[in-house]
């Protein structure tokens, strides 16, 4: 199964790379914040460039009471830039305004950056008063610059004459793209219309931060606790040794605790052999934030939905989604819900028959109950072994996760672009899970600087993702410096990290992500890298995800950890055979969580929901996509791509990628494959040009064509003679 992931948006969508300023990824903590003193040179890492390769963060340095004076400081610094642009006398022209635009907030950016890495991935309670506290200042700073109608009169004007004007492509697509992003913001409203506007934006960065704050910890307060280890039968040694030290973590000696993953169904469903323990995990994770108390979203979710509602119409669009849509590939929300909607009837006919597969093990087994959603993936498990004669304990001691990244991530990243890299251990991390790489490119010049923090933590939210310390930009002369995230299950001490088949194609997922912004070659920040529409922007990720059962890169990565056998054949072909195994599933649990998160933005002002459960249940009827025994990937409460995330309305990108994604891939069956020509054309056509040109486009200068959906259906196992299950 794709394991379907998101890159991180910290960055708000209004606000162009260079004009950082927003609501930054939650966290959970109770202690007090005081109002920062005025940051001083020498006292705060942040004021000065960072020393460090590529300008990474002086982590070495950075302590928590540095952020909020160097947020405020840079606040401060960049608003002053600003207002000398748009007050200067001169005509304006592309230098004075635009790329003026671009080389401010330097402070910002470094400390906004570095501040929504650390609070995502390991906060504390600082941190989130912190957050708390700046998130709505963040946000009143992004409408004191794109409500500026002095400045956006002299963008106006600049874009205005852009045709008329000498400048390059490039310099064109960056002035149509601060155009497009200071409309958006609503330069052009009314007096009364932007005062309301700067509401409703200072309450919905609270919201956001209150719904991650509420998730993280309903997340973390959710976990399984169990007292006598016979409950965890089905799970490894190893498992249960984790489980051990999670608990000892948490104080509760004695005790085992199973973390929650952030989606609906949790791993160890496919291995805990009691079925009541397999229905408590279940219903904890899907109850984390809906039980009433202090971590329940549902009255933030539809405050949210309400307020995106309206601040859509004040901008002239229907609802929220026709808004949000009108920038990215799909255009508007119903090119989007048909692509959908026409996947729904073959992704829910193969999951029925999957089901039927399943009932007919459990009546077999005289079991004498119906299948239901908490037994999914332990009988989806036992089909598996029974068609294909495979488990995942077969084939987890086959994926070391150091082998993975080093054998099969970075090795795939060699074949196809050349690309080399080494452990630097005197680059200073934010924790010590973390790992640092630099990156050289095939002619063994540095290109980047790469991190890797893959662990699980309670302290760290939920999901994997992808995002930068430092952007690329020729204007700035700056290098990218990426990191990826995750959430996998740390061994405990003296054991390997074993993964999962999916955990093994989320690390080529989010390094995919990573690839995009390493090979940007764009000389405006705003363009640079993964600042691309969101139906885009998971296009390569997701092709990236195709070399991890590529023939050459699994052989030398799936080695024994023990032994360094190589994954036997017989083993190997049972992989590829059950490729499409449990496809009706997995489309179907995505196909309705996009279509929720569709019937969430589609909603017009003033039509927010009482019930936010009888909403939800409506919605997936009406789709067509209800089925009890398969829920969302993400049922409302706990999804936190389109309320903290950026993918409002946007969910569906990874299905609308997925098309562009297996497309691409065919066109590499038929070149030749795994080939450095084949890599490199990728690269040029696609990975190094950032926002720079249309999307659309920029697909068809690579396939020569539009993508087609027939490699979706293939890839998937959908196609009208592949519906049922062999």
């Amino acid at each position: 199964m794709n394991q379907l992931l998101r890159l991180r948006l910290t960055v708000s969508t209004l606000l162009p790379a260079a004009l950082i300023a927003a609501a930054c990824t939650p966290s959970t903590t109770t202690t007090t914040a005081t109002v920062p003193a005025p940051a001083t040179a020498g006292t705060n890492p942040f004021l000065v460039e960072s020393t460090l390769p590529y300008h990474a963060p002086r982590f070495d340095l950075i302590r928590n009471e540095h952020y909020q004076p160097a947020l405020e400081e840079g606040m401060r610094e960049q608003l002053a830039e600003i207002d000398a642009i748009a007050r200067q006398t001169a005509p304006p022209t592309f230098e004075n305004t635009i790329v003026a635009m671009e080389k401010s907030g330097a402070l910002l950016t470094r400390a906004s950056k570095t501040f929504s890495a650390v609070v995502g991935a390991n906060t504390n309670d600082t941190l989130q008063k912190i957050q708390d506290i700046e998130a709505p200042k963040l946000a009143a700073h992004n409408d004191a610059i794109y409500l500026n109608d002095q400045l956006y009169q002299r963008v106006k004007s600049v874009y205005d004459r852009r045709e008329s004007s000498n400048l390059t492509l490039e310099q064109k697509a960056l002035i149509e793209r601060y155009n497009r992003d200071f409309v958006r913001a609503g330069a052009q409203l009314s007096e009364a219309d932007k005062v309301r506007m700067r509401s409703i934006n200072q309450d919905l960065s609270k919201l956001s931060t209150d719904f991650s704050n509420k998730l993280l910890a309903g997340t973390k307060a959710a976990a399984l606790v169990v007292d006598n280890v016979s409950q965890l039968d089905g799970l490894s040694d190893a498992e249960i040794q984790t489980a051990a030290e999670a608990a000892k973590q948490r104080g509760l000696a004695g005790k085992w605790v199973l973390p929650l993953r952030n989606t609906t169904q949790q791993p160890a469903q496919a291995e805990l052999k009691n079925r009541a323990v397999r229905q408590r995990l279940f219903e904890l994770a899907t109850l984390r934030t809906s039980r009433g108390d202090t971590n329940d979203t549902k009255n933030t979710i539809g405050r949210m939905a309400e307020l995106r509602a309206e601040k859509a119409r004040l901008l002239g669009y229907p609802t929220w989604a026709a808004y949000s849509l009108a920038t990215q590939g799909a255009k508007t929300p119903e090119n989007a819900i048909k692509l959908l909607t026409d996947l729904v009837p073959p992704a829910t006919a193969r999951a029925r028959a999957e089901a039927a597969d399943m009932q007919k093990l459990i009546d077999a087994q005289s079991g004498g109950f119906k299948l239901q959603p908490w037994d999914w993936q332990y009988y989806a498990e036992q089909v598996r072994r029974v068609k294909y004669d495979l488990d995942e304990s077969q084939i987890k001691p086959y994926f070391e996760l150091n082998s993975v990244l080093q054998n099969g991530v970075f090795f795939a990243a060699n074949k196809l672009y050349g690309l080399t890299f080494k452990e630097r251990h005197d680059i200073p991390v934010y924790h010590p899970d973390v790992r640092t790489f630099e990156v050289f490119d095939a002619d063994g010049t540095p290109l980047a600087l790469f991190y890797a923090d893959y662990f699980k933590r309670d302290n760290k939210q939920g999901g994997a993702w992808m995002d930068q310390f430092v952007d690329q930009s020729g204007l700035i002369g700056t290098k990218p410096v990426v990191f990826n995230v995750a959430n996998f299950t740390k061994p405990a001490p003296g054991q390997p990290a074993l993964l999962t088949y999916d955990d093994v194609t989320t690390m080529f997922h989010e390094f995919g992500h990573g690839l995009h912004g390493m090979f940007s070659r764009v000389e405006y920040p705003t363009l640079s890298g993964t600042n691309v529409p969101r139906d885009f922007v998971e296009f390569p990720s997701q092709f990236n995800e195709h070399w991890a059962l590529e023939p050459t890169v699994f052989a030398n990565y799936a080695k024994h950890y023990q032994t360094g056998a190589p994954m036997p054949a017989a083993l190997v072909d049972k992989i590829k055979q059950s490729r499409t195994f449990n496809q009706g599933f997995s489309m179907t649990e995505i196909l309705g969580a996009s279509l929720l998160d569709f019937a969430w933005h589609t909603l017009s002002a003033g039509g927010t929901p009482s019930d936010v459960d009888s909403f939800e249940t409506a919605s997936l009827q009406r789709f067509n996509v209800a089925m009890p025994e398969v829920p969302p990937r993400y049922h409302s409460t706990y999804f936190s791509h389109i309320w903290d995330g950026g993918y409002s309305a946007g969910y569906y990108a990874y299905t609308w990628s997925e098309v562009l994604d297996d497309d691409a891939y065919a066109w590499f069956r038929e070149h030749g494959g795994l080939t450095r020509e084949n890599g490199l054309r990728f690269r040029d056509l696609i990975l190094s040009k950032g926002g720079t040109v249309d999307a659309a486009t920029l697909y068809r200068n690579f396939r020569g064509r539009d993508p087609s959906v027939e490699a979706l259906l293939e890839e998937r196992g959908l196609k009208a003679s592949d519906s049922s299950v062999k």
